[in-house]
């Protein structure tokens, strides 16, 4: 992985509304590689922080997300690879 690809997997992980599903779609990560990857890139006192965050986010993980919600991207985004919304 390149550092660019690095720094979008990060900050996917800090946003509450990207489930984990949507860092393996893209990226063919697990839960538990995303976790060593921020435990290796980040500060330790972030790392907790953004564990604490995730253990109490429902949007993070698809089990605990609410049944109505069936996509992992916004309906606004053309193609979950470029991450880019759609011109109007």
């Amino acid at each position: 992985m390149n550092e660019i690809q690095i720094d979008r997997i990060i900050e996917m992980a800090w946003e509450d509304r990207t489930p984990f599903d949507a860092i393996k779609f893209q990226f063919h990560l697990s839960e538990a590689d995303v976790k060593a990857l921020m435990k290796k890139e980040l500060k330790f006192s972030s790392y907790k922080l953004w564990r604490i965050r995730v253990e109490n986010c429902k949007t993070k993980h698809a089990a605990k997300r609410a049944e109505t919600i069936e996509r992992f991207k916004c309906n606004r985004q053309r193609a979950i690879s470029n991450n880019k919304i759609s011109k109007r």
